[in-house]
């Protein structure tokens, strides 16, 4: 089969999650994608970070001190506000870095445009989140507007046969769908959304297929695409979630399976056995080591254009 190594957030156990440092990094290392999160700042340019706010455990102000607690929107910075923020370096004794010891700090990286992301990690694909969250619609731009500057992005760098869209929130997959019907979708779920999916799902939940979430993604995946994009349409579970069973069902029904985020050697070797279709980790060099013992074709180290 197939497989795809996704590096998520680039390399957040190696490496300062995303920054274009950590991206290159990454893609020296060998991933088929990179997996990250984009926001969109106040004079909208689409920025690369996980958060929809600054926060103290990955970030230090222009003073050079960690924000304390929850910092500002990023919709409410410009790009030139933004640029003054180090997020080269985990907070010391935070736990947030006692998750992540083998990370090594860039001091001095800053949050990247999404552009520039796009330029310093090709060939590789860009798996790009639409962070929107529908419990909190004030703390973003909408699913809509952030889906267009992340589309107008990717065609201004000649790079859309790159990009796969994905989000919990299935509003902005569905306008990447009408506006481009053979781009590949990622619909991602955890626990929470499954259990809020029709605040999460933009309407329909598992209840209408029989408990079904693989069979609700099949269905919305379905929706004004074509054939080839419908087929190429990839469901991200959270891995710790996921059966056997619905690795099965989700593939009977043409869906990829490419869970996050998998660290531990032992879950990813029990999950290509199920048979999914790739895996989204922070620690790419251990997954490299399990695809080999499991015979699969690793993506080239080092690969660029």
């Amino acid at each position: 089969m197939v497989f795809e190594l996704q590096g998520h957030r680039g390399a957040r156990g190696l490496f300062p999650e995303s920054t274009v440092e950590g991206f290159v990094s990454t893609v020296a290392l060998g991933v088929d994608a990179i997996e990250l999160d984009v926001a969109v700042t106040a004079d909208r340019v689409p920025v690369v970070f996980h958060d929809v706010a600054l926060h103290g455990d990955i970030v230090r102000g222009p003073d050079g001190a960690w924000l304390a607690g929850e910092g500002p929107l990023l919709r409410s910075l410009t790009l030139a506000e933004l640029a003054r923020y180090d997020v080269g370096r985990l907070r010391p004794g935070s736990r947030y870095a006692a998750a992540h010891p083998g990370q090594v700090p860039c001091d001095g990286a800053r949050i990247p445009t999404l552009q520039a992301v796009f330029a310093a990690t090709s060939p590789v694909r860009i798996d790009a989140e639409l962070k929107t969250l529908p419990d909190r619609p004030e703390a973003t731009v909408s699913p809509a507007e952030m889906a267009d500057l992340v589309l107008a992005v990717a065609a201004s760098c000649g790079a859309l046969g790159r990009l796969d869209v994905r989000s919990f929130d299935w509003r902005g997959l569905h306008h990447v769908r009408a506006r481009h019907p053979d781009l590949p979708l990622t619909f991602l779920t955890s626990p929470e959304t499954v259990a809020r999916a029709a605040l999460w799902w933009d309407g329909p939940t598992p209840d209408a297929h029989g408990g079904s979430v693989p069979r609700v993604v099949a269905a919305a995946a379905a929706v004004e695409a074509s054939a080839a994009a419908a087929a190429g349409s990839t469901w991200a579970p959270d891995y710790r979630d996921l059966t056997e069973a619905q690795v099965q069902e989700a593939r009977s029904l043409g869906l990829r399976v490419v869970p996050w985020t998998v660290n531990d050697p032992g879950d990813m070797t029990r999950l290509i056995a199920w048979g999914v279709d790739g895996l989204c980790t922070d620690r790419p060099d251990l997954a490299r080591q399990v695809m080999v013992r499991a015979g699969l074709k690793l993506p080239p180290a080092g690969c660029r254009e």
